[in-house]
């Protein structure tokens, strides 16, 4: 109903959790969030199917989610029945080569569970993607932070199991990416952040949340409203204050640098005059030098003036 929907929808921040089960494209263990998708009328699909022609495969794994089975595998490895230690390490076995959360029966399953044009959600290696269906093909829709520079790539191909899709643009003609390189770049990057991403919201949500739980059944519409943007408010008020202090950080960095740079003109200007006074001075010692200088120049002329009065001449 609408408020078991409301207590999931803040989630969305940070993932929601299905569990996977290995019967049907569009088979998952019932869980709380399940509700949104059906809530919303969005179509939600998954190709981690098992092979019903592989029967060792079919028996280990049976009705299982992916939850499940990893408790029975658990169980059969501390099992004494070597049956049941075979059945878990076949189980194990599929688990560990199916590690794209992705099988050809899967992907055949799909092809032809999606229909023409219908726009729904896929879930793979814990992510969610937008999926369509265009001309018989699957595709779905580009997010990677790698493509931000890619205008003309919008969607990927997914016609095998490795990944490796061809890139396509909004009408679906191929594109394919101008470096290579910078876009497995940006992929691995989006990795890294949406991980981050999620334990910075996971904690913000641990510490700040609603409590979505307590609010009541009964609760109007207004009601929930008020609250919601309260919430909205906060959140806001906060994203704000967090903005000015870091403004006012910089600004007082800035005139700490401002003092910083006038101390030190300061500080060269009384130690280190400039460069022109320095050679228009003279100091005490050169003054003294170049009066002892004149004087050495002017003793000679005065003692030959000397010599030229007392000398006599004979005519």
């Amino acid at each position: 109903n609408m408020s078991d929907a409301m207590a999931i929808l803040h989630k969305l921040q940070t993932g929601l959790d299905v569990n996977v089960k290995f019967t049907g494209v569009r088979v998952f263990e019932y869980t709380p969030e399940c509700i949104v998708f059906d809530l919303l009328d969005i179509p939600l699909y998954h190709g981690w199917l098992v092979d019903p022609q592989v029967a060792d495969i079919v028996k280990a794994v049976g009705n299982c989610s992916y939850n499940q089975l990893v408790e029975k595998i658990i169980s059969c490895k501390q099992s004494d029945n070597s049956e049941l230690v075979s059945e878990g390490f076949v189980a194990e076995q599929f688990l560990n080569n199916t590690a794209t959360q992705l099988t050809y029966h899967g992907l055949c399953e799909l092809t032809s569970a999606v229909q023409e044009g219908e726009l729904c959600v896929f879930f793979r290696n814990n992510h969610f993607s937008t999926m369509t269906k265009y001309k018989g093909q699957l595709y779905l829709l580009v997010t990677d932070q790698g493509f931000l520079t890619e205008e003309k790539v919008v969607w990927e191909s997914l016609h095998n199991v490795d990944g490796d899709g061809n890139f396509c643009d909004s009408e679906f003609h191929l594109r394919p990416p101008s470096d290579p390189e910078t876009v497995y770049r940006g992929q691995q990057d989006q990795i890294d952040q949406d991980y981050l991403m999620a334990l910075s919201l996971q904690q913000e949500q641990q510490s700040q949340e609603i409590n979505w739980e307590q609010i009541p059944e009964g609760i109007s519409d207004l009601e929930l409203a008020k609250k919601l943007q309260e919430e909205e408010d906060r959140r806001a008020s906060q994203y704000y204050q967090e903005q000015e202090q870091a403004a006012a950080q910089v600004q007082v960095r800035k005139q700490h640098y401002r003092m910083l740079y006038l101390q030190s003109c300061v500080y060269s200007q009384f130690y280190f005059p400039p460069q022109q006074q320095v050679q228009g001075a003279a100091s005490p010692a050169s003054a003294r030098q170049s009066g002892s200088n004149e004087r050495k120049r002017k003793e000679p002329r005065e003692k030959e003036k000397e010599k030229e009065k007392n000398s006599c001449v004979l005519l």
